[in-house]
């Protein structure tokens, strides 16, 4: 139950650093080696060699928040608003070394300019057990609505 609690706290955390955009804060919950991938349909086994919605380490993660966050980067003005709900949080596999496979439903609104998106799906995390807690290894993102037509992409991480 305490590995329970806290992987529900941390997936809270990450949460929180998303919506309040510390961007930064959450790309420091990844491992060194740590991917966050997004595939275009749950059956991908792999983002290497696939097409991906998202797949990136925290270097590309990091290119991506310096360009949203870009003085010039006229086209994220005025800066958007997100909520993200996590729940059905489930630990499916703890390995000895303590590292965990966790499963939860999430659901995200986004409200850029008038304009009001709700994205919801599943995460897939391999957590790793470190001194400092826990950190991401993966995330995996499996929208329902990966399929959907958007007026314009995503610009951060769901």
């Amino acid at each position: 139950m305490k590995d329970h609690y806290e992987v529900e706290q941390f997936l809270y955390k990450q949460s929180e650093f998303l919506d309040t955009k510390q961007w930064q804060k959450w790309i420091d919950l990844f491992t060194p080696d740590g991917v966050y991938w997004m595939p275009p349909d749950a059956s991908y086994k792999t983002w290497e060699g696939q097409p991906a919605i998202f797949a990136e380490d925290q270097n590309l993660m990091t290119v991506r928040m310096l360009r949203v966050l870009h003085p010039d980067a006229w086209s994220q003005r005025p800066l958007w608003e997100t909520n993200h709900l996590v729940s059905n949080v489930s630990i499916v596999k703890t390995n000895k070394n303590g590292d965990l496979e966790v499963k939860s439903r999430f659901h995200m609104m986004e409200l850029r300019r008038d304009d009001v998106r709700h994205f919801a799906g599943s995460y897939f995390h391999k957590l790793k057990k470190t001194k400092k807690g826990y950190a991401i290894q993966l995330q995996r993102v499996d929208m329902t609505n990966a399929q959907a037509a958007y007026d314009y992409v995503l610009q951060v991480w769901v």
